[in-house]
């Protein structure tokens, strides 16, 4: 069962930025209207069994918790707009690859706060980003638009791990139900606010549009992390955050057989990069159980 689990979340995840281009390219959805619809529906599911359960955790809701959560949802929306146009703009795999970088820039962010990691962390680290200066370099060449989609997914990916960190400070007292609807919530109020400023619109779509929104967010958002969430009670966080990594090729291999989408052999190397690198970047911090615990945390909170 936890292999059929892991490779349905796998396929879930990974189907995400296939299935967003997919949707961009082939309908008249916006790019902040999948955004917005995809944490609607997951705030809306997610917020289902607490006010079932136990309602009034809403109202026990502490200042902290509810900054940090806000912290959280602004960084998830700027994360989600930077995403998803960047698919727009270069190719499916160079975007996941580099918006997985989520985890990398964590280890970044806790060097600037004094935190000290292990030496296989710092090469990891330097696997990954030598990655990102491939991938770069090359659609340098192809195109400015696709350089800019590459500095969006990367940009992308620091935000999730913003994202991800504000998202552990208010976990450390919320549940998920909680938490996840809070900030779902938020994160879809933000994103129509960035909707309506920049006239982008959110309804009035055909129904194939409607299509790919439920489909983005049924196999992203509710299949693939619903899935990585239940595996971390039955199994290590460091092997489901290990697994969670199979995204980067996953995606590649669904946009090279459901778009045909073919790239360079040295943006392939690239992707190649980042995935090692970020491997061991994750392994490199299994030393304590505090950083296991941070490893946890972040499978949990993905965003992609």
């Amino acid at each position: 069962m936890n292999f059929f689990l892991a490779a349905l979340g796998v396929l879930g995840v990974a189907s995400s930025g296939p299935l967003i281009a997919a949707t961009l390219g082939a309908t008249t959805v916006s790019a902040l209207a999948i955004a917005f619809w995809r944490n609607a529906i997951g705030a809306a599911v997610m917020a289902g069994p607490v006010l079932v359960r136990q309602p009034r955790q809403f109202s026990r809701v502490t200042g902290t918790e509810f900054r940090w959560s806000l912290a959280a949802a602004v960084a998830l929306a700027l994360h989600f707009a930077c995403f998803i146009t960047s698919l727009q703009l270069t190719s499916v795999a160079a975007a996941t690859a580099l918006v997985c970088l989520q985890s990398g820039w964590i280890a970044v962010f806790q060097l600037f706060r004094g935190v000290r990691h292990r030496w296989q962390v710092l090469v990891g680290l330097g696997m990954a980003f030598g990655g990102v200066v491939t991938i770069t370099g090359f659609d340098m060449g192809t195109s400015p638009d696709a350089l800019l989609g590459d500095l969006l997914a990367v940009a992308g990916g620091a935000l999730a791990g913003i994202y991800t960190l504000a998202g552990g400070k208010a976990r450390q007292t919320m549940g998920t139900g909680v938490y996840t609807t809070l900030c779902y919530g938020m994160c879809a109020a933000v994103v129509a606010v960035l909707a309506l400023v920049s006239r982008q619109p959110l309804a009035g779509f055909d129904a194939a549009g409607w299509l790919g929104i439920f489909a983005i967010t049924v196999c992203a958002q509710l299949i693939g992390h619903t899935a990585f969430n239940h595996l971390l009670a039955t199994m290590s966080p460091l092997l489901v955050s290990m697994i969670i990594l199979l995204e980067i090729p996953g995606a590649a291999l669904l946009a090279a057989a459901f778009l045909s989408e073919t790239l360079p052999a040295g943006t392939y190397a690239g992707l190649g990069m980042i995935l090692v690198g970020l491997a061991v970047v994750v392994l490199g911090q299994r030393s304590s159980r505090a950083e296991r615990r941070d490893t946890g945390r972040l499978a949990e909170l993905g965003a992609d």
